[in-house]
């Protein structure tokens, strides 16, 4: 399998899931202003929609959005326990969760990143993310991770997302299960080997 990525960015949390399930995998770095890969591959003949992240695999074929990849590959490995049983209640609550990050604090951060956006749409989506931290606040409350207390394809999305407060100086303090969680997730040795493949720590 080949991994596209672009460091930092929401493409982190299928590789922080590839090394939570051990799996063998290639890295492809993607420049997401001119398209092109590291290796000088034209980004858009493999994933047309011009954004990261893209799995292809083994057979070749193209699997595109993050939720979509994270849970193809859990279902890879159901004995690492990833992601509940297709078809039971506790996947689609999984689900559930893997939509809220992605609709409501994924592209609420989506904004902060471009520099002409104005102030005041700047202020409306802080507003949002903030509200939307109340609730991921309370669901940790008594656990270690979203859904339990086993590590799950949701978190490796979650914690990908909530990196991005720190760039985007948005103060997570005001939620303390929500940054204890933070420091878990990032303690997990595949988080860190995901994190310092993609550069975003040095040792």
């Amino acid at each position: 399998m080949k991994l596209y990525y672009s460091t930092g960015a929401c493409s982190l949390s299928p590789h922080i899931v590839l090394r939570e399930l051990g799996f063998s995998f290639d890295l492809e770095r993607v420049n997401l202003a001119s398209k092109k890969t590291a290796g000088g591959e034209d980004y858009l003949e493999v994933n047309p929609k011009g954004y990261v992240p893209a799995l292809v695999l083994d057979n070749g074929e193209v699997l595109t959005e993050g939720p979509a990849i994270v849970q193809y590959l859990a279902d890879q490995a159901p004995e690492k326990q990833l992601a509940p049983a297709a078809g039971t209640m506790p996947r689609y609550h999984l689900v559930e969760w893997l939509n809220f990050i992605s609709t409501e604090l994924h592209k609420t951060f989506s904004p902060l990143f471009k520099p002409n956006t104005p102030e005041e749409t700047k202020q409306a989506s802080r507003d949002t993310i903030a509200a939307r931290l109340h609730i991921v606040e309370k669901q940790l409350q008594g656990r270690d991770y979203l859904t339990g207390n086993q590590f799950s394809v949701a978190d490796a999305y979650l914690f990908t997302v909530l990196c991005w407060a720190r760039p985007m100086k948005f103060d997570l303090g005001q939620w303390p299960a929500v940054q204890a969680y933070m420091q878990r997730v990032a303690a997990r040795p595949a988080v860190h080997e995901a994190m310092k493949a993609e550069g975003l720590i040095k040792e």
